[in-house]
């Protein structure tokens, strides 16, 4: 069975970029796209009202539709970041560095454009008014979370995503040392440092996370690679071997997120073959995701991330419904 677990439905800054971008996703639903002035305009209609109407709205939820319908998915999980609510900015805030820095303003910046939903249950409302849709149509709509850790910040991280009805919560790793390290504005600080001793650090917070035991899945373990700054993996296989065998004792599962290998520079999945090898060591529950940000990107290299997983022997991978793992075989 065809899933994509990590879907989601926006993200900012609003820049131009973001507009050209989202015009390109409604023009790949449109029926005619002969270029002609009229279907400019046409499109023109239907971004402003992508825009005025927001993520949530059922024209947009609905190309989501549409597009998982094409893949023949039968499962799609959406989830938001936890930095996209506004109700849950002092997390953030209090974790991040916003100092009166350079580097402070420039993430502070970054959180203002991104921070635009004023409170989480909007998001849980919509998502969950939209299930009975989907399952008509023959697709299962979940949905999830992708919650920031931060060490020390276990507590206030509980109080806000606790009794909530989510299928699932995913766990991730954005920030070290208050550093968003994917904000290609801040790629600079990659060059700053000890790389290895990055990579070590990094690993200590992704095992406290899964410590934790606030999540049920752990997303792209290796997301630090993002701008393709790695040492030779022949010295991360220590890091490898520690995070799986994290994930074993608490029996929390990971994914094979392909977002880093259609939108960023490295044009890997994630984790690496080298990475995913040691967690097949250790049979760890695998979901499959695509860390689409529009719905045209919807199921992006899964076949291969699924051609991943059975070259290391995996034949099922997982899902969840109200935070409770089931088993899928794999097609």
């Amino acid at each position: 069975m065809k899933i994509d677990y990590h879907v989601h439905l926006e993200e900012g800054p609003y820049s131009p970029n973001w507009i050209a971008r989202t015009a390109k996703a409604l023009e790949y639903f449109q029926k005619e796209k002969d270029h002609s002035l009229s279907s400019a305009k046409q499109l023109l209609k239907q971004l402003n009202s992508r825009v005025e109407d927001g993520c949530y709205s059922d024209g947009w939820l609905d190309l989501y539709l549409q597009r998982a319908k094409q893949l023949g998915l039968k499962e799609v999980g959406i989830v938001d970041h936890l930095y996209r609510f506004q109700d849950t900015m002092d997390y953030y805030k209090k974790h991040i560095h916003l100092e009166g820095d350079k580097f402070g303003d420039m993430q502070q910046k970054w959180l203002n454009q991104v921070a635009v939903i004023p409170s989480i249950e909007q998001f849980i409302e919509s998502i969950q008014s939209q299930k009975e849709k989907w399952e008509k149509h023959g697709v299962t709509l979940k949905l999830g979370i992708e919650a920031d850790f931060f060490p020390n910040g276990e507590e206030e991280l509980e109080r806000l995503i606790e009794n909530k009805p989510w299928d699932y919560v995913i766990g991730s790793v954005h920030f070290v040392d208050g550093w968003g390290f994917d904000n290609p504005e801040a790629a600079y600080l990659f060059e700053e440092g000890n790389l290895l001793d990055l990579y070590k650090t990094h690993t200590s917070y992704v095992c406290q996370a899964i410590e934790s035991g606030l999540f049920d899945i752990l997303a792209h373990l290796d997301n630090l690679k993002v701008f393709s700054y790695r040492p030779d993996e022949g010295v991360l296989k220590d890091s490898y071997e520690m995070v799986a065998s994290m994930l074993k004792k608490h029996d929390t599962a990971s994914e094979v997120n392909t977002g880093l290998s259609y939108r960023y520079p490295i044009k890997e999945a994630c984790p690496s073959s080298t990475y995913l090898q040691t967690l097949a060591n250790y049979e760890i529950p695998m979901t499959l995701s695509s860390d689409s940000h529009y719905p045209d990107d919807l199921g992006t290299n899964l076949d291969q991330a699924a051609n991943m997983l059975k070259k290391y022997s995996y034949e099922n991978i997982v899902g969840f419904t109200k935070r409770k793992r089931y088993t899928i075989p794999m097609e």
